[in-house]
């Protein structure tokens, strides 16, 4: 846990902090907004200490510990218990993990963040370092304008992944024109599931944050209200840049199957051209391989010309080259103007 506290006496920040830290920070006049940071759900000794610190109501404390719900906002009277889905934390690698389960509880005089993954970084360094400043407008503000904050910064956190789907999508765009293997439908089919897990977060984030909006409740400001329609805004344009690369993604895998199925239709032009002319060929050749009677002159009589099997070649041959030509007049072969 981190609590953070601010005031006209200044900024507390303190890593391993304790309820009765918290506890304490609530107490203190001079304290005006406390913000306790919590990372990971799993102690539930822990989370019942802190909502008897904090006045959270037994469901909150459930919907808190279960890591599966919908974003949404809920009114208890005495504070705003709202849920919201983010870019979890990266790996090592910078990769994005998933979309975790924040929880936020806005109190008179705090916020509580809940953060389900236990992992070191997350998307509200930016957040600290402007309370860390003394002149910041964040420092002046109310514990409402800190939840602003903290929803907008996890909204922000959507733009970066949806970026670098973007270029992985352009860079699997430049290499389709070339070729498309299985592995490059493999990343398309990832990168839609990407896509999905975005657009769960933030479709249900999006009507969550418009309930906030015109929530009525005195926890809010009315001033604060005109930044939380800018938070809508970023999300409705994340929802843009989800279907844009949805759509994207899908017209990749069409044009991948268009053209494989192109190039099935180009194999079986092929073969059925070299079949075609083999038909009359072996038809020819059938017809001269029958071991008739050679002594009546209806039986065969070619077989008994000197020039008679070079005659049946070219016979065959010229056969071959005209239906070649007649295919290539057609367009079978490719375009005649080339």
């Amino acid at each position: 846990m981190r609590l953070t506290a601010y005031g006209p006496s200044g900024l507390v920040e303190k890593e391993g902090a304790t309820v009765d830290a918290f506890r304490a920070s609530l107490a203190d006049p001079t304290r005006e907004v406390t913000w306790l940071d919590v990372d990971g759900v799993g102690d539930a000794a822990l989370l019942e200490a802190i909502g008897q610190a904090a006045g959270l109501h037994r469901l909150t404390l459930a919907d808190i510990a279960n890591t599966n719900q919908r974003a949404k906002v809920e009114d208890y009277g005495s504070y705003l218990y709202v849920v919201l889905r983010s870019p979890g934390k990266t790996s090592g690698n910078g990769r994005i993990v998933d979309c975790e389960q924040i929880s936020l509880c806005l109190g008179p005089r705090f916020v509580i963040s809940f953060q389900e993954e236990h992992k070191p970084g997350d998307c509200y360094g930016e957040v600290r370092t402007r309370l860390r400043q003394e002149r910041a407008p964040l420092r002046s503000a109310g514990p409402d304008a800190l939840l602003h904050a903290l929803m907008d910064a996890s909204i922000d956190a959507f733009f970066p992944l949806l970026e670098e789907i973007g270029e992985r999508l352009e860079a699997l765009e430049d290499r389709s024109a070339v070729a498309m293997g299985p592995g490059t439908i493999r990343e398309l089919h990832d990168l839609r599931r990407e896509l999905i897990t975005v657009r769960r977060a933030a479709w249900p984030l999006r009507d969550a944050t418009g309930a906030l909006i015109r929530e009525q409740s005195p926890l809010i400001r009315e001033g604060t209200r005109l930044y939380l329609r800018d938070a809508y805004d970023h999300l409705v344009q994340v929802m843009d840049l989800v279907e844009t690369s949805r759509e994207l993604a899908t017209g990749l895998i069409e044009m991948h199957l268009s053209l494989a199925s192109f190039k099935l239709n180009e194999v079986m032009k092929v073969l059925t051209i070299i079949t075609t002319v083999f038909i009359p060929l072996s038809f020819i050749a059938g017809i001269y391989g029958m071991n008739f009677d050679t002594s009546h002159p209806a039986n065969m009589p070619e077989t008994r010309w000197d020039y008679g099997y070079p005659i049946v070649l070219g016979m065959m041959l010229a056969i071959a080259t005209a239906m070649m030509w007649a295919f290539w007049r057609k367009g079978w072969l490719g375009s005649r103007d080339s």
